[in-house]
């Protein structure tokens, strides 16, 4: 793997198989968002052969690997992450420049993977500790429940923060007995590749695969039949055609999809410089590219303005650029199209008659001037069926929309397609927290929002068509393992 640590050089990756590098003759040139003319570097494009290849390793390393103890395990994977941190200004570069978003935010992309890593592994004792059922009366039995790993696993991240997403899932999955595929975004492979190929060489051959390419070659990963399961991030239609090539195997998956978080901001609100640079944070990091943003704000008549003003300071400071350049607050979008969606659901709001005021200026050098930049919007009061509130805007504009009561804000918080995440934001926390609980949401804040502010210890996921199935925490490890019962007669308990 070739270190990079500026804008003018190029990475190349390969396939990592059964503990061996692999390079193909076909590979995908990764573009950057902020340079559309430049080439950040080229990723294996792995062929259908690869893949099956790819998943027989990990088969075949199963036994092995399942047969130690979770202790055991935790061991191992904690020697292969030792030194993770040694190549993370490079990483960090090479994804600014492959995704777009601001170099400090891939950093911390790179760090989060560590830090969700580490976490798993200090759940190490729980994973194997099942539970002992005595006899009761008729039932002349002891039952010991267990748990078992089931195979080989798929895991498949997104381009937005492709490395961390891949920590919620990945150390659950090997720690919980399994062995694993990765495959990174085909548009963002590069530096999500070297992060995996580097602990997977620390690991027995084939326990952690890396797989880059085209979406084409891909279907082993889902259809194979020795796959056990598929873990999917990414938007509601693609986990609408995992679920459904999934389904020809009875493959399971868990799918961790769009949202259209909701912030309710009541009327008590504190909403001093702390909690507006929070709430800002929650709606334009990544340049809105964030499933767990905040997508709506619902704020109460009274406070309407203070949050549409706290905002649009905040939004007056923004210097829109290049990732990797000193100063930079927000990026461009990852692609094109992205960014013309969200140009179309600005204009059409505007077209619709709602305020819409947007900030800063574009980059204007020639180098840049192509680029994925669009300047960040609010639209203020907007009709409630205008799409820029009815779907994912995944990009830098948030409608912020009045309410008058409670009941009010939380039926407008749930009539949603989804269900990930939300926020309350209120100086009672009583009241916030009882509002939370009525949020159809998998995942709710109190006075704060967004993917920095996490809990990496609790079980995430969403609900509706946000997804099901739930990563992190012990519930993360459990949602790769079978429960296993097994009954002995009690000779003493059946003659009595």
């Amino acid at each position: 793997m070739t270190d990079v640590v500026n804008a003018s050089s190029q990475v190349r990756t390969g396939l990592f198989i059964g503990g061996k590098a692999r390079e193909t003759a076909d590979t995908l040139a990764v573009a950057d968002p902020g340079k559309p003319d430049r080439v950040v570097g080229y990723a294996a494009a792995a062929s259908e052969a690869d893949v099956a290849d790819a998943v027989s390793s990990a088969k075949q390393a199963f036994p092995d690997w399942s047969a130690l103890t979770a202790v055991e395990r935790a061991r191992v994977m904690a020697e292969a992450i030792e030194g993770i941190e040694e190549d993370r200004d490079t990483d960090a570069a090479i994804l600014s420049q492959e995704n777009g978003k601001i170099v400090h935010e891939a950093w911390v992309d790179a760090l989060v993977f560590q830090i969700r890593w580490q976490l798993a592994l200090a759940l190490a004792e729980q994973v194997d500790t099942g539970k002992v059922l005595e006899p009761a009366p008729g039932i002349p039995v002891t039952t010991q429940v267990r748990y078992q790993p089931l195979g080989v696993v798929t895991v498949i991240v997104p381009f937005n923060w492709p490395i961390a997403i891949l920590g919620a899932s990945l150390p659950h999955a090997l720690l919980a007995g399994n062995t694993a595929i990765v495959k990174p975004p085909p548009t963002t492979p590069l530096a999500t590749t070297r992060v995996v190929q580097r602990v997977a060489e620390a690991l027995p051959p084939g326990v952690l695969n890396v797989v880059t390419g085209r979406d084409e070659n891909m279907s082993g990963l889902i259809r194979n039949t020795d796959v056990a399961k598929v873990c999917f991030t990414g938007s509601v239609g693609g986990g609408k055609k995992i679920m459904e090539m999934a389904s020809q195997s009875l493959t399971r998956v868990t799918l961790e999809l769009g949202g259209n978080d909701p912030a309710v901001i009541l009327a008590d609100a504190t909403l001093d410089d702390i909690h507006l640079d929070r709430l800002f944070a929650a709606i334009y990091d990544t340049t809105g590219q964030i499933c767990m943003n905040t997508k709506r704000v619902y704020a109460h008549r009274s406070r309407l303005q203070d949050v549409v003003d706290g905002l649009a300071a905040r939004l007056e400071r923004t210097v829109i650029g290049y990732g990797l350049d000193e100063g930079t607050t927000m990026g461009p979008l990852h692609s094109p199209a992205q960014k013309a969606f969200v140009e179309e659901l600005i204009q059409e709001a505007r077209d619709a008659g709602a305020d819409v005021r947007q900030f800063g200026r574009l980059p204007a050098d020639d180098e840049r001037a192509a680029g994925n930049y669009l300047r960040p919007a609010i639209v203020v009061d907007p009709d409630p069926h205008l799409r820029v509130v009815t779907e994912e805007q995944f990009g830098p504009v948030i409608p912020v929309i009045p309410f008058d009561t409670d009941d009010e804000a939380i039926q407008r918080a749930n009539d949603t397609w989804a269900g990930l995440g939300a926020s309350v934001w209120s100086s009672d926390e009583n009241r916030a927290q009882n509002l939370a609980a009525r949020i159809a949401a998998g995942y709710v804040w109190v006075n704060d929002h967004g993917a920095t502010r996490l809990d990496l210890r609790a079980p995430f996921g969403g609900m509706k068509q946000s997804g099901f199935g739930r990563e992190q925490g012990i519930e993360g490890i459990r949602a790769f393992q079978d429960t296993h019962s097994t009954a002995t007669l009690d000779e003493q308990a059946l003659e009595n």
